[in-house]
């Protein structure tokens, strides 16, 4: 089998074990703030004094926010490519992604004390709405091409011999409504649930903090891509939650179908 057609299978291979792995991860951050069915969650895990939990937490989410922030930014990409080989760039991030949020949830440091505990008939319906964000997440990422942004594009053109064509700015569906519904489900997933602790309250402060920075860089880029195709949509649409009746009319020079998110 000549070399070349082994790099390709072994890329390929790469971009789909990066690919299980973020599904696995993710699957387990479903559990981790819920308390469920996973070794260590948000309330569940090694103790310490709360003041040093909340400076590990801190640092944690802190690591986290770093890595994904710098790594998606062009001008990291650009020298970033220098190392990486750009068929399996892309996954490349998505193990590291990945992995700074399996070393979050790992080292996380609980803060039990109860902010808010809720019962009754009110607890099944938050906890559907806790699934619900993480639906609507997974939702969103199939509207943008989640292969693409999870790296198996990439290394299925390469597998197959292939020039990877660049996609267009477009607006498929959620993303008339709203700009970010895939930051939108993460928010609900971090908020919503029946019993808020401090760790909890903690966690899902940080996280909001990195999404409403990551989006406001993520944005910059797509205007520096996309110039005023971008600015009239920013205008138009709502960043996190709908305006009731209203939706985004592509321009005819904005496709529908595909990546808005696609700086991420």
């Amino acid at each position: 089998m000549p070399a070349s057609r082994t790099r390709r299978i072994l890329a390929y291979a790469y971009g789909v074990l990066a690919y299980l792995l973020a599904l696995a991860t993710i699957g387990y951050a479903v559990g981790f703030l819920a308390n469920v069915a996973v070794p260590r969650s948000v309330d569940v895990g090694p103790t310490a004094p709360a003041a040093e939990a909340a400076v590990v937490d801190l640092a944690l989410l802190g690591l986290f926010g770093l890595q994904h922030s710098v790594m998606a930014r062009p001008w990291f990409k650009r020298r970033w490519k220098h190392l990486v080989p750009d068929p399996v760039e892309r996954s490349t991030y998505v193990v590291l992604a990945s992995g700074a949020l399996a070393v979050l949830m790992w080292g996380w440091r609980p803060l039990p004390e109860v902010v808010w505990s809720v019962g009754g008939v009110l607890e099944p319906l938050l906890w559907a709405v806790y699934l619900g964000g993480w639906a609507l997440m997974f939702a969103a990422v199939r509207m943008i091409d989640g292969d693409d942004l999870m790296g198996l594009r990439q290394v299925r053109a390469y597998r197959e011999g292939r020039d990877l064509e660049p996609l267009d700015f477009q607006t498929p569906a959620l993303y008339r409504y709203v700009r970010h519904p895939l930051v939108t489900g993460f928010l609900v997933a971090f908020w919503v649930t029946p019993t808020m602790s401090v760790g909890h309250l903690l966690f899902a402060g940080g996280m909001t903090a990195y999404a409403l920075v990551g989006v406001r860089l993520e944005e910059r880029d797509l205007v520096a891509a996309f110039g005023d195709r971008y600015r009239r949509y920013r205008a138009a649409v709502p960043m996190f939650l709908p305006r009731p009746g209203r939706s985004f009319a592509a321009p005819p020079d904005v496709p529908a179908g595909d990546d808005v998110d696609g700086g991420r």
